[in-house]
């Protein structure tokens, strides 16, 4: 079928006439063929005939002529548009291993004239690498649709499984705890291939949010790992945990020095009840890891909000600036360590008084000059530590 071409404008057609009709100008006959034929612009058809770069006007406006087979119209370098009775379809002619082969490029116009280009392009470059442009399309679809189909929880457990020998049986199930309580609640059921930085940096923020630092740095790099295995699997391409650490708190921000490990923990406790200084000092040392509450409040507890019997220290709302009081459990333990000291202090108003100035709170020092004196000095152990401890063995020991 032979294109359609616009008729040439009034201007040319006018300016044709002259010349033909002029008396003297045979010679100039020639110019009427170089003024007509650039006012029509051709593609090539079904027929095989020249061709120019096909434009989105002539795309958009093109029509299916009847043909069987359709009609089909070239950009250039093995591409073209095909028409038929049901739409328009990008086509890509090429030769390979001496074999001519077609690659279907999608369907207009969903996939645009700039598009369909691209696509052409990269199958040279292909091609030029000695890789059939129809093979490595298909090879991308499989891995795109097992990709799909491989959620991050079920890669996680994977991975979880296959490293369980590398990790001891506690710390493979706190492990598994922080991935079924911090991260598959929000990106589990996400295809691998579709978890994306801000999607981590989400989970991290919620950890961070809740003060476990430690923790949260700690299942980034698992999570990391998942994806190494997703790599190795050729699930996904790409680590998009890399540069996440960065957006995170950092460590030594607002960080005290605190012991995170059970059996440091453990060390640390039995030095506290082995401490033979001052009675007040050695209380407090006591006291602080059973309740969890900053030094400050510690060291103001005042006997007016302790109520022994009922087990319980109810910190009054102005005095930690909030709405409503504070209300600390007491343990037995606790109770018990309160009663001893009471029996000492219960005629002041507060239970950890001055050691030096009667009427005044234990100064912020003593404690961390106990502790200096049991051999942690405030590069391993700080008393703002304690509140550091009990969230991370709370977080990771008993999740």
């Amino acid at each position: 079928m032979a294109s359609q071409h616009p008729a040439p404008s009034s201007d040319v057609a006018q300016n044709a006439n002259l010349i033909r009709n002029h008396p003297e100008s045979g010679h100039l006959k020639i110019l009427l063929v170089l003024l007509l034929v650039p006012s029509c612009r051709r593609h090539t058809h079904t027929n095989g005939a020249d061709q120019m770069a096909l434009t989105d006007t002539f795309i958009r406006q093109a029509k299916w002529s009847g043909t069987k087979a359709g009609d089909k119209h070239s950009d250039g370098g093995g591409l073209y548009l095909l028409v038929n009775a049901v739409g328009k379809y990008w086509r890509l002619n090429y030769r390979f291993v001496g074999k001519q082969k077609t690659l279907a490029i999608g369907v207009y116009p969903a996939v645009p004239l700039s598009a369909a280009r691209k696509t052409r392009d990269r199958a040279r470059e292909l091609l030029a690498a000695g890789k059939n442009p129809g093979a490595e399309k298909q090879e991308a679809a499989k891995l795109a649709k097992r990709a799909a189909g491989a959620l991050f929880e079920v890669v996680a457990r994977e991975w979880l499984a296959t490293s369980a020998s590398t990790r001891g049986a506690a710390t493979q199930q706190r492990v598994v705890s922080w991935f079924e309580r911090d991260v598959f609640p929000l990106i589990g059921n996400v295809p691998v291939n579709s978890v994306r930085p801000p999607d981590i940096l989400d989970v991290m923020q919620r950890m961070q949010a809740r003060g476990i630092i430690d923790s949260m740095r700690r299942v980034l790099a698992y999570i990391s790992k998942v994806f190494e295995l997703a790599m190795v699997k050729e699930l996904v391409e790409r680590d998009p945990t890399t540069g996440i650490a960065a957006q995170l708190q950092q460590r030594n921000e607002g960080h005290f020095a605190a012991l995170t490990k059970p059996v440091e923990v453990g060390g640390l406790i039995r030095a506290i009840h082995g401490y033979q200084g001052h009675p007040y000092c050695r209380a407090a040392l006591k006291l602080a890891p059973l309740v969890f509450v900053r030094p400050h409040m510690l060291r103001h507890a005042e006997w007016s909000e302790i109520n022994l019997e009922a087990g319980e220290w109810r910190i009054p709302a102005e005095k930690m600036k909030m709405q409503n009081d504070h209300i600390v459990p007491l343990a037995w333990q606790a109770v018990g360590i309160l009663r001893d000291i009471h029996a000492v202090t219960g005629s002041r108003q507060y239970v950890f008084p001055s050691i030096r100035h009667d009427g005044r709170p234990m100064s912020e020092n003593t404690i961390n000059a106990a502790l200096r004196s049991l051999g942690y000095d405030g590069e391993v152990m700080t008393g703002h530590g304690f509140r550091a401890m009990a969230r991370t063995l709370l977080d990771e020991e008993l999740g």
